[in-house]
């Protein structure tokens, strides 16, 4: 087993782990904790923090020298030069509501970028995988299929200028009730141009279904690194491209992945 594999290996027990945790208090209705973040939007629950102590405890144990970095707070530097970078809960908002579109994701880093990545969702038991040497996979219960995004010959779009006319986009919003205005005047840009828009709550998600090729493309601005570090090297193994969004008066950094073909009038759109 090569050293990604190993590495690859932890991530997805962490994050199958977690994902039965999470299912377990799903099945129990025990969310009864709730607290906001940044916004009164911005929502924190005892699964997320339930969830980010089991994943801590499980690397501890499995690689006890790495670093870690969690969205709940959990921050350490670590010895080995290797780094965790885990959303124990993607879709919080999903997973207190009831919405079957939630996940947890797991990568682990280097001073080279992203190593390996896995996210796991629960509510299909689809789970998605990759690392840097390797390919994009989904491991579902239809067996593993490797991972190449939506081809232009599966889109049934018009090809050339107007390419985005088939394409199927996904976002997502920010917490901040003014940036949110200004990413609504980007959706009524784009919304004319393309088949339709979805925007269905965990960014962890919408980059593995985008590398899955459920969706055409993704973007979205106000996003964290623990939201997107595995699914960005899940849609770059797929051979997806992935760009960044520049930050603009009243929007934050963000990315935008797409086929080749797809990127640059998308990026027009999304960043005028």
């Amino acid at each position: 087993m090569s050293d990604q594999d190993a590495l690859l290996e932890v991530a997805v027990s962490a994050a199958r782990m977690a994902g039965a945790l999470l299912s377990e208090r799903v099945r129990r209705g025990a969310e009864r904790g709730v607290a906001s973040k940044s916004t009164p939007t911005d929502l924190v629950s005892e699964a997320d923090l339930a969830s980010e102590h089991a994943i801590r405890e499980l690397l501890a144990e499995r690689r006890p020298d790495d670093g870690f970095v969690g969205e709940e707070g959990d921050h350490d530097e670590g010895a080995s030069g290797l780094q965790w970078v885990v959303d124990p809960l993607d879709g919080t908002v999903n997973f207190l509501y009831g919405i079957p579109q939630w996940c947890v994701s797991v990568a682990a880093r280097d001073a080279g970028g992203m190593l390996v990545g896995a996210i796991y969702d629960p509510s299909r038991n689809d789970l998605f995988t990759a690392s840097r040497d390797g390919h994009a996979r989904l491991i579902g219960p239809a067996g593993v299929s490797e991972l190449h995004g939506r081809t232009a010959e599966q889109a049934a779009g018009v090809a050339g200028a107007d390419a985005l006319a088939g394409a199927m986009v996904a976002t997502g919003f920010a917490y901040d009730a003014r940036v949110r205005a200004a990413q609504g005047a980007a959706v009524s840009r784009i919304l004319p141009r393309v088949r339709d828009i979805r925007r269905a709550g965990s960014a962890a998600l919408d980059l593995a279904w985008t590398a899955a090729g459920r969706y055409d493309a993704y973007f979205e601005r106000t996003v964290k690194q623990w939201d997107i570090a595995a699914g960005v090297l899940i849609c770059e193994r797929a051979g997806l491209v992935v760009r960044e969004l520049p930050e603009r008066p009243d929007l934050p950094w963000g990315i935008l992945v797409a086929r080749e073909e797809l990127v640059e009038p998308l990026f027009a759109l999304v960043d005028a």
